[in-house]
């Protein structure tokens, strides 16, 4: 192979210089054999000299072909070798079902399921031999406790977290155009409240991140004015407080100063063409109980309209102590998302993706537990964020006791995503997640904003089918008994015998359950940190 390499440039470099001496007789033969041989012999004699890649330097010219093919072996994988249940992190049924219904086309599948149903950790939903008739599929929640003045009707399927920047301007107004035409909502990101939100008239919730993009000081501190300004805004019915994601939960970011033009900076509030840095931690607080006050004056500065925060579980008692906190000062969040760590519309490092925060299931079931066990979910709507794409992974978490579900990767596809995994570097073939011009006009903003709201009503009208096969009326009646798993191969059991769910008040007893005495005693309403 090496000597096939040097052979290769040695015969550039003598066509080389047999067509320049044929030059001096034939003008446009030599024209004609440069245009091949003289890159050719340029590349092959930089190849032997270059430092950065031992490939080239060992393999010259036809090193080249171990880059290309390596550049094009996603796309391979995932159209010729790939089966259609092991894709990563959406497999191509998964896919397909949301394209389909996006599209409004039919979406059944002949011949039974490819799934092998004896697969450890295969689940299923428990139906019954006396279904119930199919409900309406319009299923909505009340957010906002007796705290709040402005309670907010949500769908319980609505667009996840994803910030102006990170997807581009037609994303998102297809995304809000199909919210508004569904009647669910359609949240922010932290990256601020831009014309493209706004512009369809959708239903938003404003999150606030730790860099306050849209509400923040030239220092980038929180500035309530600027925040009260904008929170007002009839569009906007809820606030979210962003405390941490699963696609990196603990980890900041920056987006470099020459992506930062004019519009984004207008937006976030920052300079143009400097740096705009996005902290791991908030500055508006550092306890628990100055996190509730936020919430309470976030609340307060809105109008009354419902507020809350997003995280992703990391420590237990961390939890917990926002939990005491509740009961010490007597402020209630409006509700929770729990964000779970294979969430993933958020770029990050490979040891923040795959080994940071606690994913969806043990996080969900942990939030319901402390909120039931501290006698304080009541007062709190709790919801899930993490890999939320058919009307089976809804009732699942529902099952768990979430009120609600956001998605955000399934919203992607419904506007065209194919999951080419290019989000961060502005090369998005389709247009979602870029802000090049000449990508993102490939998006045309209404036929993609229809197909946001079919994927919607086409989830939730799935939804309503499984809940009436499972002999309920609403898919709230869901419990941890409706949802099974394999553990083994004989043996199957429910959600309700593979965890302990907690009753009422339970963690308020003395002595409370063994498992949580360690977590308990760590958990302080004055502080994040371990107290022993």
């Amino acid at each position: 192979m090496r000597a096939l390499s040097l052979l290769l440039v040695l015969v550039s470099v003598l066509a080389t210089a047999l067509f320049v001496v044929l030059g001096f007789m034939c003008s446009q033969l030599w024209l004609l054999g440069l245009i091949w041989s003289a890159p050719t012999m340029g590349v092959g004699l930089w190849d032997l000299i270059q430092k950065q890649h031992s490939i080239l330097r060992n393999y010259p010219l036809l090193g080249h072909l171990r880059f290309f093919f390596e550049s094009i072996r996603p796309e391979m994988v995932q159209y010729f070798v790939e089966t259609d249940e092991a894709g990563r992190p959406y497999n191509r049924t998964q896919r397909t079902a949301v394209y389909e219904r996006a599209k409004n086309e039919e979406d059944v599948k002949p011949f039974g399921t490819e799934l092998n149903v004896y697969d450890i950790e295969y689940e299923y939903i428990s139906h019954s031999i006396a279904p119930k008739p199919k409900q309406d599929h319009h299923f909505t929640v009340t957010v906002g406790n007796e705290q709040c003045s402005k309670p907010y009707e949500a769908s319980i399927l609505n667009i996840s977290a994803m910030s102006f920047g990170a997807l581009s301007p037609n994303a998102l107004l297809a995304l809000n155009e199909g919210a508004k035409m569904g009647g669910f909502y359609h949240d922010t990101g932290e990256g601020g409240v831009s014309d493209y939100h706004m512009r369809p008239g959708g239903d938003l919730v404003w999150e606030v991140g730790t860099g306050y993009f849209g509400c923040r000081r030239d220092d980038g501190k929180f500035d309530p004015e600027l925040f009260k300004d904008t929170a007002m805004i009839d569009q906007i019915k809820m606030v979210e407080i962003k405390v941490s994601q699963g696609a990196k939960a603990g980890h900041g970011g920056v987006l470099p100063g020459s992506k930062v033009d004019a519009e984004i900076a207008r937006v976030r509030h920052i300079p143009v063409g400097k740096d705009c840095v996005s902290p791991a931690y908030h500055t508006a607080f550092s306890t628990p109980i100055e996190l509730l006050e936020f919430v309470a004056q976030l609340r307060e500065l809105s109008g009354g309209k419902p507020a809350g925060f997003k995280l992703c579980i990391g420590r237990p008692y961390e939890f917990l102590a926002v939990c005491k906190a509740m009961r010490t000062t007597e402020i209630y969040p409006d509700f929770i998302v729990i964000d779970g760590a294979e969430g993933g519309t958020g770029a990050g490092p490979i040891e923040f993706l795959d080994h940071m925060g606690v994913p969806l299931t043990e996080g969900l079931i942990f939030a319901q537990n402390t909120l039931v066990g501290m006698g304080v979910r009541d007062h709190i709507r709790l919801a899930a964020s993490g890999k939320i794409a058919t009307a089976f992974s809804i009732a699942q978490r529902m099952a768990m006791g979430a009120d609600w579900c956001n998605a955000a990767r399934a919203f992607m596809f419904s506007v065209g995503c194919i999951q080419a995994e290019r989000c961060h570097t502005n090369t998005c073939p389709v247009g979602v997640a870029t802000q090049n011009s000449a990508l993102f006009r490939g998006i045309d903003v209404p036929t993609k904003a229809r197909r946001v709201m079919h994927y919607h009503c086409n989830t939730l009208e799935a939804l309503a089918e499984v809940t009436a096969a499972a002999g309920l009326m609403h898919p709230h009646e869901f419990s941890p008994l409706h949802i099974a798993r394999r553990i083994s191969a004989t043996d199957v059991r429910p959600y309700a015998e593979l965890y302990d769910f907690l009753e009422p008040g339970e963690l308020l007893e003395d002595p409370p359950p063994a498992r949580w005495r360690k977590w308990l005693s760590s958990a302080s309403p004055d502080t994040f940190d371990r107290i022993c």
